[in-house]
């Protein structure tokens, strides 16, 4: 299959790293590069915007320009705590206190706004050039520093008495492991997630997604799957555009400057329709900072 560069907005399927996920999709594709926005847990599903190609390059700027909002749905047990906050993990802690329902719907709004989180041991932050999972599973103790995030909303959507499932919207850097076992700290108890799936990351929709073997499905039957590769420029449509004519877009893919009477800022750069990079204007002139 020939290579092309683009977007691919995943469903990624649980037990499963993100890198794997974005491994196999670029595989298919015939892309030898990739990368992802964000990362979600192995045992996560959901919202995966994966970049193949060239669209790696992109992937600062539609960070940098897309609200940082994200959406989850997870589930949780009480009664007990593991060392990783999820199902996977070994059990630490066991209660016999599984809170009311009441209280567990007036513990909720104690934990919207601007809070302090402590990101979970088994999480992917850097201590001393290290991942602090990696430390963990060495058995090195770690004090890992509260940070300070923000809950757009939580709400509780279900629960049949065991499973407690909630929706919650946040920013960027909440950890959805360390807001559940803070669900059960505050109402006297411990908990343990059993399901986390992202229904939304910076704008983009799990409806809009495609599932990983649904793809590999039609790789395998024949089908070249491209109508499920978006554009290179996709997600980076807050960004005003500039058109290049023939000589100006070949100085400008050789890195060179060009006169503009443009305004100040950022730009998506388009020569005959296609896109061939992002510039910034200064000072009525157009500096390349990335091109295709």
């Amino acid at each position: 299959m020939n290579s092309k560069s683009g977007f691919v907005l995943l469903d990624k399927p649980s037990a499963m790293t993100s890198r794997a996920a974005g491994a196999r999709v670029a595989r298919m594709f015939g892309a030898r590069t990739f990368g992802h926005i964000g990362t979600l847990d192995p045992m996560a599903s959901g919202v995966l915007p994966i970049a193949i190609g060239a669209a790696t390059k992109m992937i600062p700027f539609i960070e940098d320009v897309r609200p940082s909002t994200k959406e989850y749905e997870f589930s949780l047990q009480f009664g007990f705590e593991t060392d990783t906050l999820d199902i996977t993990g070994t059990e630490t802690m066991r209660t016999d206190i599984v809170p009311q329902r009441a209280a567990v719907l007036r513990t909720l709004p104690r934990l919207i706004g601007d809070i302090n989180q402590t990101p979970p041991v088994y999480s992917a932050l850097h201590i001393d050039g290290r991942r602090a999972y990696e430390l963990a599973r060495r058995g090195v103790a770690l004090d890992i520093p509260p940070r300070r995030v923000h809950i757009d909303s939580l709400e509780l959507i279900d629960s049949d008495g065991t499973n407690w499932t909630f929706r919650v919207r946040c920013g960027r850097g909440t950890y959805v492991r360390a807001l559940a076992r803070d669900i059960a700290y505050l109402c006297g108890s411990y908990a343990t997630v059993t399901m986390i799936r992202r229904t939304e990351t910076i704008g983009f929709k799990i409806k809009n997604t495609v599932q990983l073997d649904f793809l590999e499905n039609l790789v395998n039957n024949g089908v070249a799957p491209w109508e499920y590769l978006g554009a290179v420029d996709s997600g980076l449509g807050d960004i005003p555009v500039l058109n290049l004519d023939g000589n100006s877009a070949k100085l400008y893919r050789n890195g060179g400057f060009i006169a503009t009477s443009g305004a100040n800022g950022m730009y998506r750069v388009y020569s005959g329709g296609e896109f061939i990079g992002i510039g910034m204007i200064d000072d009525n002139t157009l500096r390349p900072k990335r091109t295709i």
